[in-house]
């Protein structure tokens, strides 16, 4: 069997990390790796033949393919230099893929259990990132800013109501009353006025569809499942229909439980109405089925169609912080942000990320400035600006913007007495300047606001010792390993209920074999 490898660099020839590789053989799958953090990648046990090999990454340009063969027990090396993206700001990192087939190009073929599966980094990155992906998929749930204003709504719903009780057996009534409930989250007000509508009128798309969606809304899942599928059965539906049905499918079927069938509900309603929300829904349930590089995939041909969406950007950044390439998704999230300023979605994101990692990003921290600047009374906008200022020094002796990071977590403390991270930071602010008296009360403080906060107790237990308070610091070290445990349990709970995804690459199409 032969073996390949070799290393990606940018024209400066410094290593990429996270650069995706493609290998392909005549007429067998195609194979993919990624490269490591000093930018090496390898390929081992192939057979002998011919081959195809690319590298990819976005925000660089594709590499051309390379045509290779493979003699028996061969060890070959092939490097690529990548170089960045020409195109314009707003689509740069957008083009990436193979030359040698189409977009996205995987298919999800089953789930496996995450428990065994480990992940990158530490135990609190990996927490962080299945958090992200979380808070990602809650971006598809944001209100809509244009809803009908409270006054207005409830003058309609009055006479709806009032034209439904006069008329009991008139479709239209109760068609136009149930739907307006349904679209002011009121679902199980609703459903009886669509129930009796479809028994009055049982062929009406429009009427089942919004019965379909009041069933889901209500928590009515499997029913909402049944009626989806029996409209889907019908062969008159428009492509925008189907696509709405398949979305609602997915969204029954996550909450069921069957995140196979969600995803694939996902995917065909994105391929029959490529649609902001679809993609975005698409890649989001990628994501928090650990399943990375695909949702890079999803979320990249997102950015392309809908080049002003933050929450797509979003999304991407998202993923990257996933894959594990921070540099990457801080890139996105600045983009994001400075698509809309006065989004506070992208700066969460950052604040959340970089929170816990040793890497910092200088674009970060501008952002985050900015977030405090335009949301000054924010707990969470100076807390996470404070962050990135601490973790900006070079060492704990660095006082530089001491004075400042303890203003904003003041601030934060103020605004929101209950936010125990921001006491957590300033008593570790406090630590560093070896200020005991003023450290211990602070972390006292997070305690009490977050009980379960446990690098708190764990560094009022290291206080504790220094000064002589061995029985206070036993006490407290017990309790930060106790929590510790219950925190490591309930992960590994959630992730053996939240299965990953099984993904693999598609054929090429026919005609693009290698020659």
């Amino acid at each position: 069997m032969a073996t390949l490898q070799g290393v990606v660099r940018d024209s400066a020839r410094h290593p990429i990390g996270g650069a995706t590789i493609w290998l392909q053989a005549k007429n067998a799958q195609i194979l993919s790796s990624h490269t490591d953090a000093a930018g090496a990648y390898s390929f081992s046990a192939l057979p002998q033949g011919s081959y195809l090999l690319q590298a990819g990454m976005p925000g660089y340009e594709s590499a051309p393919s390379n045509s290779i063969v493979l003699a028996p027990s061969e060890a070959k090396t092939i490097d690529f230099i990548l170089r960045l993206s020409d195109l314009p700001a707003g689509e740069k990192s957008l083009q990436v893929k193979p030359d040698f087939f189409d977009e996205p190009h995987f298919t999800v073929a089953g789930v496996t259990d995450t428990t065994n599966l480990g992940g990158h980094g530490s135990d609190v990155v990996t927490r962080n990132r299945e958090a992200l992906a979380q808070a990602t998929a809650a971006l598809s749930k944001r209100p809509d800013t244009d809803s009908v204003p409270v006054s207005s709504g409830a003058t309609t719903e009055k006479s709806l109501r009032e034209a439904a009780a006069r008329q009991p057996e008139n479709f239209e009534a109760n068609y136009h009353l149930g739907k307006l409930l349904i679209d002011e989250a009121k679902a199980q007000e609703g459903i009886p006025y669509l129930e009796r509508a479809s028994r009055l009128n049982p062929g009406n798309f429009d009427n089942a569809h919004e019965l379909a969606l009041a069933y889901a809304e209500a928590g009515n899942y499997a029913q909402a499942r049944s009626d989806t599928r029996a409209l889907l059965a019908a062969r008159d539906r428009t492509r925008e229909e189907k696509a709405e049905l398949h979305h609602l499918l997915g969204d029954a079927d996550e909450r069921l439980g069957d995140a196979l069938e969600a995803v694939r509900e996902y995917e065909s309603a994105a391929e029959l109405d490529p649609s902001e929300t679809n993609l975005f829904d698409w890649g989001s349930e990628l994501l928090i089925h650990r399943a990375a590089d695909p949702a890079i995939q999803v979320f990249i041909k997102g950015t392309r169609l809908f080049p002003k969406s933050v929450r797509m950007l979003t999304g991407l950044g998202a993923a990257w912080y996933s894959f594990g390439s921070y540099d990457q998704a801080a890139r996105r999230l600045c983009e994001a942000s400075d698509l809309n300023p006065d989004d506070p979605a992208p700066y969460l994101f950052m604040g959340k990320m970089q929170a816990v990692e040793t890497a910092q990003s200088e674009a970060i921290v501008e952002r985050l400035a900015r977030f405090s600047q335009l949301e000054p009374q924010n707990a969470l906008a100076n807390y996470y600006y404070a962050v990135s200022l601490r973790k900006r020094r070079k060492s704990p002796d660095d006082t530089e913007n001491a004075e400042k990071i303890k203003s904003l977590l003041e601030k934060a403390v103020q605004l929101d007495p209950k936010l125990g991270l921001a006491y957590l930071e300033l008593g570790i602010v406090y630590s560093q300047e070896k200020n005991v008296p003023k450290a211990i009360p602070a972390l006292q403080s997070a305690i009490e606001a977050t009980p379960q906060l446990e690098q708190a107790h764990y560094r009022l237990a290291q206080l504790y010792r220094q000064i002589g308070e061995t029985a206070k610091a036993k006490t407290e070290l017990q309790l930060y390993e106790q929590i510790s445990d219950e925190k490591t349990k309930e992960t590994e709970r959630q992730r053996h209920e939240l299965q990953q995804f099984v993904y693999e690459m598609r054929h090429r199409p026919p005609g693009l074999e290698p020659q």
